[in-house]
């Protein structure tokens, strides 16, 4: 994985692109700093279709009991205090 400094990877994009295509992703650095990477349209399809979607990631989440149910079930309904505006 290269790292190219910003000024060089705007000088040399279509470079980055092609490295990016043959030899994996690269990173491109700001003031020393990791700022951004360039994938390849397959690295980043391959990334994309290993993500869950939205709802699968809610559906995904801790199971509760019937126990646990029955409990916020049974909560207060109040609904907080009326006040004078």
């Amino acid at each position: 994985m290269r790292k190219w400094q910003m000024q060089e990877a705007k000088a040399k994009f279509a470079d980055v692109v092609r490295q990016a295509a043959a030899e994996g992703p690269q990173i491109v650095t700001y003031r020393g700093a990791d700022t951004a990477v360039v994938l390849s349209i397959d690295e980043y399809r391959r990334l994309e279709a290993k993500r869950p979607s939205f709802v699968d990631h809610l559906l995904g989440g801790p199971k509760l009991d019937d126990e646990t149910v029955d409990l916020i079930n049974q909560r207060s309904s109040d609904m907080g205090r009326d006040i004078d505006l």
